[in-house]
């Protein structure tokens, strides 16, 4: 985590756009049109895939980072345009069909932003991650929570936006969060060691060349 200062706004990156249309309409200018393809189909394998050794292999090949022992929820997304400014720290739990976002398409501008979730943090069902959050070590993002501030370690947020809970209420958060995600954990595949290196790994950064 950083400075208590230094919020997600602070980290982002703004690009100006030019012409009358708004900044999606001019995609293709922000990131390779190919390079998104294979992304598209990468992360469609993530979220259906029930092998959680596939999930990480996956996200690593689109450029995340990604620390052993990670659980990626079934149906949970990654960002398609951006997954290389994707964070997730050992023993991390992102869970179902929660949304990792790593950038914001405007009208005059798009922004990004990277995303770093902390060690054993975890991460519940139908959360949404906004571009440029830091989730610290052993923090808790209850379900159905939109998350558009730094959460810091050993904390408990929820709702919409999501915001600190209290004692009680993060007992409840936890445990629901813990179910949310447990219970979509898919095959559990978890290596005693890291599985940074697979056989057959082939990189897909290099599929576009350069990139805006």
């Amino acid at each position: 985590m950083t400075d208590e200062t230094d919020s997600r706004h602070d980290r982002i990156r703004h690009h100006p756009t030019a012409g009358p249309g708004n900044s999606l309409a001019d995609w293709t200018r922000a990131r390779n049109p190919l390079r998104v393809a294979i992304s598209y189909v990468a992360v469609w394998l993530i979220r259906i895939s029930p092998s959680l050794r596939l999930k990480r292999w996956l996200l690593r090949r689109l450029g995340a980072t990604v620390g052993p022992g990670v659980s990626w929820g079934l149906e949970a997304t990654p960002d398609v345009f951006w997954p290389d400014l994707i964070t997730v720290e050992r023993e991390a739990i992102v869970g179902y069909d929660a949304t990792i976002l790593c950038h914001e398409f405007l009208q005059d501008e798009y922004r990004t932003g990277e995303v770093v979730i902390g060690e054993r943090a975890m991460i519940g069902a139908g959360a949404i991650v906004l571009p440029g959050v830091e989730i610290g070590a052993n923090a808790r993002v209850a379900a159905n929570s939109l998350v558009t501030r730094d959460v810091p370690p050993e904390t408990t947020v929820a709702g919409v936006p999501a915001e600190p809970v209290g004692s009680s209420a993060a007992d409840d958060a936890s445990a629901e969060t813990a179910g949310d995600t447990a219970a979509d954990s898919g095959v559990d595949d978890s290596e005693t060691g890291d599985d940074e290196t697979e056989p057959g790994d082939v990189g897909v950064g290099s599929a576009d060349g350069t990139d805006a």
